[in-house]
């Protein structure tokens, strides 16, 4: 199963989602970001497990998120492409000063050797209702996080930085290799 499950990771606001848009075009299952997903949730219900304030609450559903999305397409045939995923869950929550759970939990749950990251893009990089931390932040999280895939063994694969159709055809590829 984990070489069929493919990670988009990198800097928040570095066009993975469009990415994913442009993969589920091409026919390609996808998942969608948990923390997006989570983010709508809290809004919608007036909760508080969300990043701005309480992210250890949020990333342990995060986490619980990104495990049922694995078991949800274990029976999906073919790649299955997750906009973030366990490992990004994982890592907020011990950087939350949450529970060391990177190791176990990359461990027990592999996805394909090849993670692709969108690096920091500013030009493209927005705000919004749901992503309501600033550049800096962002680029801390790819710091964080590329030194996490790193550490769990993992080759990362840095997308350019050009148009989504050209960085699905240059994922692909590279998948393919």
């Amino acid at each position: 199963m984990s070489d069929r499950f493919v990670l988009l990771s990198g800097c928040s606001g570095g066009g993975k989602s469009a990415l994913l848009e442009e993969l589920a075009r091409r026919g390609h299952a996808v998942v969608e970001e948990p923390g997006r997903r989570i983010v709508q949730e809290e809004l919608a219900a007036g909760g508080s497990a969300l990043p701005w304030l309480d992210l250890a609450a949020f990333a342990r559903r995060a986490v619980a998120v990104a495990l049922a999305d694995r078991r949800r397409m274990a029976d999906r045939p073919g790649p299955v492409f997750f906009d973030r995923g366990l490992i990004d869950a994982a890592s907020a929550l011990e950087a939350s000063g949450g529970e060391p759970v990177v190791a176990a939990l990359a461990a027990a749950h592999r996805y394909n050797r090849k993670v692709f990251l969108t690096p920091p893009w500013p030009e493209i990089y927005a705000g919004d209702a749901q992503r309501r931390h600033g550049f800096d932040a962002a680029l801390a999280e790819y710091a964080r996080l590329e030194t996490t895939y790193a550490m769990l063994g993992y080759e990362t694969v840095v997308l350019p930085k050009v148009p989504v159709s050209q960085r699905a055809d240059f994922l692909l590829a590279r998948l393919a290799e």
